[in-house]
């Protein structure tokens, strides 16, 4: 699985972070900043920019506000998703009628399709010593 980073979009990336929609906003300050697992704003994955990805369980997830509801965008997310899907990463859509008048459901659907199974914590526990996971 080769998800090589395009380093000539890694510009477009870090404008993108500091240039959120409302919308980004929103669903990153009031819920995904705050799950145990780490995503990431505006991750570059091969030759694409996903919204926010989460590596621990393969996850992307994408804010669509009107414009990707043209055709050629349209022809566009498909090809994206497509590419991130053969390499094993599962893309959410949302629109963003759905992040402000759908907010808890959006929230739901995104904890429903985290695999807590497949997520393991790497952090040392709040006393230092070694988790169980890091153990011989």
């Amino acid at each position: 699985m080769n998800k090589t980073n395009n380093p000539r979009l890694t510009k477009n990336a870090q404008f993108l972070r500091k240039n959120m929609t409302k919308e980004e906003r929103r669903l990153w300050y009031d819920f995904l900043k705050n799950l145990p697992q780490v995503f990431n704003r505006q991750k570059v994955i091969g030759k694409y920019i996903v919204d926010f990805y989460c590596a621990s369980v393969q996850l992307a997830i994408e804010i669509d506000g009107s414009q990707h509801f043209e055709e050629r965008n349209i022809l566009y997310d498909k090809e994206r998703d497509e590419y991130l899907n053969s390499i094993g990463i599962t893309v959410l859509r949302y629109t963003n009628l759905e992040i402000n008048f759908k907010f808890k459901e959006v929230c739901e659907d995104i904890i429903n399709n985290i695999d807590t199974n497949d997520y393991i914590d790497t952090s040392p526990p709040p006393d230092g010593r070694a988790s169980p996971q890091g153990e011989a």
